[in-house]
């Protein structure tokens, strides 16, 4: 029987080791991918920490319902290698990117099309074993997107990173018409989050982060002006140059990001936040009625929006971000990088020899 090698989490908080298993049969619905790349996702981190920040030593926990040895992974590209036997037209040999916010199909969110909000999910990489292996089971066909001409390095994190910007930069439709968007944070959202609002957008956007490299990287990518939140001055310029936004997405989900992009709205301004940094962000209440502020949050994407990317993207209206490609076992040296802040763009693992 063909092995599956892994790289698995063993002990939340401790480094992924690897373990190798049999490679599982696909019975009834499922099919059965071989991994062609993976993306590494900054979510990866706090599932290996097992917990979210809530600011101050107030964690949110997430180590229940998951049984260890467990693989992380959840951008996901790869070929059909097998399909059980209700698995029609799950052709082998094709190419595909896996959608993994699968939900239980039953409540009211997935009924909405809506499995990425699903209170019982089934999500790759999250709740079942996910991409950082040579192998995965996806429950059903629906959830494998071609993917070509694009290349399974781009494929793959178009359904996470490039899914998550893309959804939440459509919750800011009609804003943009009147000035330029703000994308806070510029990790592999924020870099996917400006090659999408270039694609959707007529305005190039404007970007913040404290990293000179990235803001260097955004500039050459087509951002319109990059600043530097942490500079004291830098809420004053971005006013001075837009009298205030109507459009900001934070892709960093902060105390201190969150303070810097209410704090460059216009009345009527609205921030979508992505981003799972963590910690408390308070506002005085009475800001919400005079500055007539929305603030929304956002989680990935549906199917149908994957598929909407994807059109996108093989249009070549998205421009690929920086990526590094990096062997399957420096799963936890990549992870490493991530959480150093030394990856500009995304990094990739690919389980092929």
């Amino acid at each position: 029987m063909t092995k599956m090698h892994r790289q698995s989490l063993v002990s939340y908080g401790q480094p992924l080791c690897e373990t190798v298993v049999d490679c599982p049969t696909p019975r009834g619905s499922e099919v059965l991918v071989r991994v062609e790349r993976c993306g590494v996702c900054h979510s990866d981190l706090h599932l290996q920490d097992g917990y979210f920040s809530l600011g101050g030593d107030k964690r949110l926990d997430v180590t229940a319902g998951r049984t260890l040895p467990f693989t992380l992974g959840h951008e996901i590209a790869g070929v059909i290698e097998a399909a059980g036997e209700g698995a029609n037209q799950a052709s082998i040999g094709r190419r595909v990117a896996v959608y993994p916010w699968i939900g239980c199909g039953n409540c009211p969110a997935c009924l909405a099309g809506e499995e990425n909000l699903c209170a019982n999910h089934r999500h790759l990489g999250i709740a079942f074993d996910g991409g950082f292996a040579t192998h995965v089971l996806v429950p059903h066909r629906r959830y494998l997107l071609d993917y070509l001409p694009l290349s399974p390095a781009f494929a793959g994190p178009l359904m996470c990173s490039g899914l998550t910007a893309y959804a939440a930069l459509k919750r800011l439709t009609g804003r943009p018409e009147r000035g330029p968007v703000l994308l806070v944070g510029l990790g592999g959202v924020g870099m996917m989050g400006l090659a999408i609002a270039r694609a959707l957008f007529r305005e190039p956007p404007i970007v913040a982060d404290i990293d000179a490299e990235k803001r260097n990287a955004a500039i050459a990518a087509g951002a319109a002006q990059a600043y530097d939140p942490s500079d004291p001055q830098a809420r004053k310029a971005v006013m001075a140059a837009t009298g205030g936004l109507f459009a900001v997405c934070d892709f960093v989900g902060s105390e201190k990001s969150l303070q810097f992009s209410t704090g460059v709205l216009a009345r009527g301004g609205k921030v979508v936040v992505t981003g799972l940094l963590g910690g408390n962000f308070s506002m005085a209440a009475v800001m919400f009625a005079i500055k007539a502020m929305t603030i929304e949050g956002t989680l990935t994407g549906t199917l149908a929006e994957a598929r909407e990317l994807l059109d996108l993207a093989r249009a070549k209206k998205i421009a690929p971000i920086p990526t590094r490609d990096r062997p399957l076992g420096e799963a936890q040296a990549a992870l490493d990088d991530l959480r150093a802040g030394r990856i500009v763009g995304r990094t990739v693992l690919s389980a092929l020899g």
